[in-house]
């Protein structure tokens, strides 16, 4: 089964965050006869997003015309302060993630499960420099700083930037075993060191 990958990028997202999963997903179908996943992004509107340090992305669709997810990646980065407290955001993934096969959060990403009071008594993963908010957001939450990412049920979170390729990876041997991930990991010459 082809499954559709949806990234929420937005003002101020962290690069790696979502290009790091994009990359990871999309490796792993293009070297698997593209049969496994269609990875896109998407964002509240169909116009450009300017990322972390000025990057312009143009998302492939907004909310109004995203087709099904099955897995939604949520990205991180400075503008999650402002995404967290946007209605039709909150709205478009509490709309999603019933039908998603898994729903993942990169980074500060987490701020999102948080404001969607997602996290009461549930693991989670975030930036090293996020963990003070998150006790305010999210008080009977438990971080888990000292792990790469984490999960319960068929959410999860992950750490600081970088930690998102680990998880995507994580999520590519899950669904199609660790051959599949160690071909991607071979081609992206990247080395797969958070098995679990």
């Amino acid at each position: 089964m082809k499954r559709n990958v949806g990234i929420l990028i937005f003002e101020e997202a962290e690069v790696l965050d979502f290009a790091g999963p994009f990359e990871v997903f999309a490796v792993a179908s293009e070297i698997h006869d593209f049969k496994l996943f269609n990875v896109f992004t998407l964002a509240k509107e169909e116009e450009a997003v300017l990322a972390v340090n000025g990057l312009s992305v143009n998302p492939t669709y907004s909310y109004a015309n995203a087709p099904k997810i099955d897995i939604l990646i949520v990205a991180g980065g400075n503008g999650t302060r402002a995404l967290m407290k946007d209605q039709a955001t909150l709205d478009f993934v509490k709309r999603v993630y019933p039908s998603c096969e898994f729903l993942l959060t990169i980074c500060s990403g987490a701020r999102i499960l948080a404001a969607l009071d997602m996290l009461d008594g549930k693991p989670f993963c975030t930036h090293n420099g996020v963990y003070g908010h998150m006790k305010e957001l999210a008080p009977t939450a438990i971080p888990e700083p000292n792990k790469r990412f984490t999960w319960f049920d068929n959410v999860y979170s992950s750490g600081g930037i970088s930690a998102g390729i680990d998880l995507s990876f994580h999520i590519v041997e899950k669904l199609f075993g660790k051959e599949v991930a160690d071909n991607t990991s071979a081609y992206m010459e990247y080395e797969i060191r958070y098995r679990v």
